[in-house]
């Protein structure tokens, strides 16, 4: 646009461009922004981050002086390779484009790197402190190492040397069945890999046809930072904190240290290592097993000898066994010699009595029964006297024969205690006999109270009555019509009833 100035002073514009909308100069710039700077790499710091709702990223990367707008598509965040976290260098390539609707410029980034080590381990220590204050670093939650696993799974890449190493030292220490999740070690798929797998091997049957590991190991040979990034990654640190089984990170060399090795159970400095720490040495526990089977041995040996031992001092303490019944056969021998005594002077006080008890009874009749009785126990008693002598003379016979050598007066002890034996017997049998009648008849009583309570005759007594038609109990009026004689049963009687002259009742 020119300007003039007119003889008055007044300006007046006289213009030969274009007029433009304020669409057209927008569109306008931008072209001519993107066609002259097309794809640029920029590295500063991150500013602020925003993350929409729509999946969108929206953040600014900035130096001392001045701040870039940033975009990145819901489509472009997974392949970024390093999430943007405020205060974290990148270095951002993208496209240069413009925002119209608020006249700024920005860069569509697809790519973001970090810039430098330095960057790299500001970002590691601050993912960090974040775990750290979550708590997943506690040694409380760190679940400890299976003696001897029966699975173990590997997860690692099927082709380098880490996989041969960790087989090799396994089968020289002791060979175990090994189940291995290929993953990429290193790049953007590192990291979601890693995850998946250990989630994997989580989700496993215990059991089943492909079974679940006892102990996992997480491993990947040595490198740079920029390498093993990947196992710094926060979703593999939470992912080997949620495992719940026990799992050993073997990640680079000695010196390298990652994110995974601070979350895991277990950290090995090198992958043969975790596999020395996964398993015992064969030989070594076959050694150890050897000892502890000849230990055993010797203590139990130890200890019977001991109780033998011991056994034979408290035998020495006992006293002879023909000592413990010199007193009570001494005392049989007295007893035996005072039993016939007693017996003799227990059935006189019993005669006595007898005959007291015998005069005090009047009427003649019992006179006359208890003399009947008497006699035939008289009868009774002269023909046990030589039936008891003749026992007696064959026990003594008996005895005799099979105990010469013996003193007489032990088999005298030994017949006066059978005799007491037989009479105790006899007397048993008395009063079993009697008990035995009482019960029987007791319980015969009883079973008659039942069947009188459980039979029909007790109904009857409350006012009912059983109808029988030629000698069966009817139960129907069909039954009762075809009956020639009815009969009716009451409580006090029976009670015949004659058919009307039609030959029915009904």
């Amino acid at each position: 646009m020119d300007l003039f100035e007119d003889d008055g002073g007044e300006a007046k514009a006289s213009s030969n461009a274009p007029e433009f909308t304020v669409s057209e100069l927008t569109g306008s710039v931008k072209k001519t922004l993107e066609g002259a700077f097309g794809r640029v790499r920029v590295r500063g710091e991150v500013g602020r981050v925003m993350n929409a709702r729509s999946g969108h990223m929206y953040y600014d990367i900035k130096d001392d002086r001045n701040v870039v707008a940033c975009t990145t598509w819901k489509g472009q965040v997974s392949g970024l390779g390093v999430v943007p976290e405020e205060g974290l260098e990148v270095i951002v390539t993208g496209k240069l484009s413009t925002f119209g609707p608020q006249s700024k410029y920005n860069i569509n980034v697809d790519t973001i790197e970090v810039a430098g080590a330095g960057a790299l381990m500001a970002m590691l220590e601050k993912r960090k402190k974040a775990l750290a204050a979550e708590g997943l670093f506690a040694p409380e939650r760190k679940k400890p190492l299976p003696f001897l696993p029966e699975i173990i799974g590997v997860v690692t890449s099927p082709s380098g040397a880490v996989i041969r190493d960790i087989l090799h030292r396994l089968r020289d220490r002791f060979p175990r069945k090994v189940l291995v999740w290929p993953v990429a070690v290193q790049g953007k798929a590192c990291a979601p890999e890693v995850a998946r797998a250990i989630a994997g091997f989580n989700a496993l049957t215990p059991g089943g046809a492909l079974p679940r590991p006892d102990l996992l190991i997480v491993a990947r040979g040595g490198g740079s930072i920029e390498d093993l990034w990947g196992f710094n990654e926060e979703v593999v640190a939470r992912a080997a904190a949620a495992s719940d089984i026990p799992l050993i990170s073997a990640v680079g060399h000695e010196t390298d240290t990652t994110l995974i090795d601070f979350v895991s159970d277990q950290r090995a400095p090198t992958p043969t290592a975790a596999a020395e720490l996964a398993v015992p040495v064969r030989l070594d526990l076959l050694g150890w097993t050897e000892e502890q089977g000849m230990r055993l041995n010797r203590a139990l040996t130890g200890g019977v000898a001991q109780r033998q031992q011991r056994l034979a001092d408290v035998a020495r303490a006992l006293r002879k066994p023909e000592s413990l019944v010199e007193t009570p056969r001494q005392r049989l021998d007295y007893l035996a010699e005072r039993l016939p005594a007693g017996l003799r002077s227990v059935i006189a006080q019993r005669r006595v009595a007898l005959s007291g008890a015998a005069g005090a009874l009047r009427p003649a009749g019992l006179s006359r029964v208890v003399a009947n009785d008497r006699r035939r126990l008289d009868a009774l008693a002269t023909r046990l006297t030589p039936a008891l002598q003749r026992r007696i003379a064959d026990a003594s016979h008996g005895l005799r024969q099979t105990s010469r050598g013996l003193q007489p007066r032990l088999v005298e002890g030994d017949v006066s205690r059978k005799s007491e034996h037989l009479q105790t017997l006899l007397r048993r049998l008395a009063d079993r006999a009697t008990t035995q009648q009482a019960e029987r008849s007791a319980r015969l009583a009883a079973l008659e109270r039942v069947r009188e309570s459980v039979g029909y005759k007790a109904t009857l007594s409350r006012g009912y009555a059983v109808v029988r038609g030629d000698g069966a109990v009817v139960t129907d009026t069909k039954a009762a019509k075809a009956a020639k004689d009815i009969e009716i049963e009451f409580a006090d009687g029976r009670v015949d009833v004659s058919s009307d002259p039609q030959g029915s009742l009904f």
